[in-house]
């Protein structure tokens, strides 16, 4: 797998590079800040491009509006984005951008297996939420649409969100595949998400819970 990574501290981005060669990754190009990153994937077009979310001038929101314009302008590259912090926007403005995106905490990726297995989701055009992401935002939201939902077919939804298959919904909560295809399709119907050809509906469903998860139940 060939990746290009962007994170503007030299320790962090020296350390990067020594875990995703031990992941087996090519490190076509490693870089300190937003622009440099999309260059690199312009010129060198990588299967995934990692990314700090906060990188100079600002350190703010650079590194995920690189992001953002790979998406756009190198399409069919997958990103992982990597925060410090748990930030919801960025979290759900990555996922409008459809499968073959990441957004893991740092702390995350010290383990080899859990960033291998994020970097394979994202380059096979999954989509991977850090648990804790998941987690705080399903501790403070109370949505309407969300709120439908049955407490299992909530962890359902949460396990979509960090990118498993229903094979892996299956085994962590220990529910048949036939089990976990029901609950899929009734949260597909709850939130209003009729088949189509056109949308993802594992990508817009976790879009749902994000986007209106701060509407206040009535």
């Amino acid at each position: 797998m060939r990746v290009a990574l962007a994170e503007d501290s030299v320790l962090l981005r020296e350390g990067l590079i020594r875990l995703l060669e031990e992941a087996d990754c090519e490190v076509v190009a490693a870089v300190g800040d937003g622009d440099a990153l999309i260059e690199a994937v312009t010129q060198a077009r990588p299967d995934v491009a990692v990314v700090d979310v906060r990188m100079p001038p600002s350190y703010t929101d650079e590194g995920l509006r690189a992001a953002l314009t790979i998406r756009d302008q190198v399409p069919g590259t997958a990103v992982l984005v990597l925060s410090q912090y748990v930030e919801e926007s960025y979290a759900g403005d990555l996922l409008a951008t459809g499968g073959g995106v990441g957004y893991l905490l740092k702390d995350r990726v010290a383990d080899l297996d859990e960033l291998s297995d994020a970097l394979e989701r994202v380059a096979a055009g999954g989509t991977v939420l850090d648990p804790t992401v998941v987690a705080q935002l399903f501790a403070g939201r109370r949505a309407r649409p969300v709120q439908r939902l049955t407490a299992r077919e909530r962890e359902v939804l949460g396990l979509m969100a960090q990118g498993r298959t229903n094979a892996a919904i299956g085994r962590a909560l220990v529910i048949t595949p036939k089990a976990v295809e029901k609950h899929v399709s009734s949260i597909f119907d709850k939130l209003d998400l009729p088949p189509s050809g056109d949308d993802h509906r594992r990508v817009l469903a976790v879009l749902t819970w994000l986007r209106e998860g701060d509407v206040p139940a009535s």
